[in-house]
């Protein structure tokens, strides 16, 4: 018997944990409808639980009724901003209302992430034939008609370019043609231009605008290019092998890792880099490619296919930001990362994360029909649960978090990487199977055959190069600035992003708290623009600097930023072995992540022979062996944390420390290499493209 739209919504309000109602059960319950369901959606609504209220607009979005429609227009203009976002997603189903289209438009004015959903439900409600060059057309030429802001006016006309049919076309034309409109303005026109293949005169307006200087001038040739109007240039694609790609949308990559720990250019991107290079090397796979975000002109000269492990630019054309708060490129990334699976010719695409990159990527997948693996780790399902259990998110305030972090946005979009996808990969955990059906709701035992196990894994020629390297002189120069009585000392060091979820406030607030602690170590925190720091490492900072002021702990503390992950392998060694008379043998590594899927860096660290102390949950206890590599810890408490980071300086300095760095080195050969992942995963996208080429 179907669940009741009542019992439904008093599941979701009893729950014991957040994490547990982010499924469909109220929207599959409202959708059986019934008399009573819009005044029950709407009571919902507007109580004080907002997890139950997000739940119950998205639960409007089920009904087929006007009435449902009608109240998700209204939510457009309730005061509490969550209630507007959710309400212009759920409109998406709903059939193209007239009461809506106006604050639909203007949140494509706005911007941001309630921009993006704006824009999607416009897109699809244009997509739908009934409208097309009338109500989405007509609502956005009145908005562009009295909008002056660039930014506001940039946005429309992306959204414009959205749209099919002539008309759209000519006002788009025009506007990239104008040249009293703002220089972003027409670069937004030009772009859309490309994805109109066939239209005669947008094809004369690129050729116009092919001949304009700087960024105007290299999208055009872009749009050019989809167009057909011009090549890249002939490239090396063999015939034999497989062209996979990969993709981290939010990286400064480049083959240094000269950014590494910088903005969101954490662990993944090291990853990805060194991931790259090994799969071009495996049989089968002819070329990598991994994508991330870059410039129009490296967008252009990355269309030529080249051997080997390609890094490729998708241009975003925009300032670049954080993940959280690059939602509004997805337009131009699913036109950056579709551009480029075409020129390159690739049979096969790898999807980690749920960030724009991954929505915009598997959008241009299907369109393409190219098989996509994704990677699915619980996230942010991890982060809602650790949250919840550690009393900073409840009900009651979820959806003011879920505005900042869109969690119940990227748990969908999650759900539904995982259901398309061809196959797959999953991270090693003590229990994945139960941690998957308990944080995310999905039976892996139920299909086992799509989803394999793949440990990530690092590159042990860097370590070794690295303690074979001489004495890393910055560091070391820097421990010697330290106050005498900080001289000779072991070191406490991590190394990551400046982010919340990464825990380094958390560490200082443990270290600096503890006096057996900071009187017996210096704590070095790797990672971070210190130059031009982000919003999420501006707050880091700013929690590091409140917990240290007026403490005697603080001469103690040094905060380098970001160093290239060949750099960090070298200060990883010599925080193991000491050196000159500042720096103490013995020191620890430390990961006070919130959550943590695999954990590169400890993975580094621990092949490095430190002592590493890491979180007791997801990826760390399938390699750390609890009391004799390192220790295992509840990381949101900083006095368990405190505590094994003074249990890590004593195993550091007992007896059998080599024995135990020996034992961790062969736990990391046996399987925690990156040649070993490329060889599990090359077998992973043989087996998916022998399925999609059978007849």
């Amino acid at each position: 018997m179907p669940t009741t739209l009542s019992s439904a919504l008093q599941q979701v309000r009893q729950a014991p944990r957040l994490v547990e109602v982010l499924g469909d059960g109220v929207r599959a319950a409202a959708a059986v409808g019934g008399p009573d369901t819009i005044g029950l959606l709407r009571e919902a609504i507007d109580g004080r639980d907002e997890l139950t209220a997000v739940a119950a607009v998205h639960a409007l979005g089920a009904v087929d009724d006007d009435a449902a429609g009608s109240a998700l227009a209204q939510l457009l203009r309730h005061p509490r901003g969550f209630l507007r976002e959710h309400a212009s997603w759920a409109l998406m189903t709903q059939s193209p209302r007239s009461d809506a289209m106006d604050p639909l438009v203007a949140a494509v004015a706005a911007g941001g992430f309630a921009g993006m959903l704006a824009q999607r439900t416009l897109a699809r409600w244009d997509a739908t034939g009934g409208l097309r060059d009338v109500a989405v057309l007509a609502a956005l030429l009145v908005a562009l008609a009295g909008e002056r802001d660039t930014p506001a006016r940039t946005r429309l006309v992306e959204t414009l370019g959205l749209l099919g049919g002539e008309h759209a076309g000519r006002a788009v034309g025009e506007i990239a043609l104008d040249v009293t409109e703002p220089l972003p303005v027409r670069i937004a026109a030009t772009a859309a231009l490309g994805d109109r293949p066939g239209d005669l005169a947008a094809a004369r307006t690129v050729g116009e605008l092919l001949a304009a200087g700087g960024e105007l001038g290299a999208v055009a040739r872009l749009a050019a290019f989809d167009l057909g109007l011009v090549s890249a240039g002939a490239g090396a694609v063999p015939e034999d092998g497989l062209t996979v790609a990969q993709l981290f949308l939010h990286a400064d990559l480049d083959r240094q890792l000269s950014r590494a720990g910088a903005g969101d250019n954490g662990g993944i991107a090291t990853l990805l880099v060194r991931l790259g290079d090994a799969l071009a090397g495996e049989p089968g796979i002819a070329r990598a490619l991994t994508l991330s975000r870059g410039t129009a002109t490296a967008a252009f000269d990355a269309l030529r296919p080249g051997p080997g492990h390609q890094l490729a630019a998708v241009p975003l054309l925009s300032p670049a930001v954080g993940a959280a708060a690059a939602w509004p490129a997805w337009i131009a990334a699913r036109r950056g990362i579709r551009r480029l699976l075409r020129a390159h010719r690739v049979d096969l695409l790898h999807l980690r994360m749920a960030d724009v990159g991954s929505l915009a990527a598997a959008e241009a997948a299907t369109e393409l029909g190219i098989p996509v693996v994704f990677t699915l780790a619980p996230d942010p399902h991890g982060a809602i649960d650790a949250l919840d259990r550690s009393g900073a998110l409840d009900r009651a305030g979820f959806g003011a978090m879920d505005e900042r972090e869109h969690f119940w946005f990227r748990s969908r979009l999650v759900r539904r990487l995982t259901a398309d996808a061809a196959h797959v990969v999953l991270f090693p955990r003590p229990r994945v199977r139960d941690d998957l059906r308990r944080l995310v709701g999905i039976d892996v035992g139920a299909d086992p055959d799509r989803y394999t196990v793949v440990p990530e894994g690092i590159d042990l020629t860097v370590i070794e190069a690295a303690e074979a390297a001489a004495e890393p002189a910055e560091l070391a120069a820097l421990v010697a600035a330290l106050p005498p009585h900080r001289q000779g000392l072991p070191l406490v060091l991590s190394v990551g992003r400046l982010h919340r979820v990464k825990g380094m406030a958390t560490l200082v607030r443990a270290w600096a708290g503890h006096r057996n602690l900071w009187q017996r170590s210096n704590l070095v925190l790797v990672g971070g623009d210190l130059s031009d720091p982000s919003p999420d490492e501006r707050e880091q900072l700013d929690q590091i600097a409140g917990i240290v002021a007026g403490s005697p702990a603080a001469d103690g503390l040094l905060l380098p930023g970001h160093r290239p992950n060949d750099e960090v392998a070298r200060w990883l060694a010599l925080a193991r072995a000491g050196g000159s008379p500042a720096i103490g043998p013995g020191g620890v590594y430390v990961c006070a992540s919130l959550k943590e899927e695999f954990g590169l860096a400890l993975l580094e660290a621990l092949a490095a022979g430190l002592v590493v102390v890491g979180p007791d949950a997801g990826g760390p206890p399938t390699y750390i062996e609890n009391g004799h590599t390192g220790l295992l810890v509840d990381t949101s408490n900083p006095d368990e944390l405190a505590a094994a980071v003074a249990a890590g300086l004593d195993l550091a300095a007992a007896p059998g420390q080599a024995a135990r760095v020996d034992r961790a080195r062969e736990r990391i050969r046996s399987g925690f290499t990156v040649s070993a992942m490329a060889a599990a995963l090359r077998t992973i996208y043989t087996a998916v493209t022998k399925e999609v080429d059978k007849p």
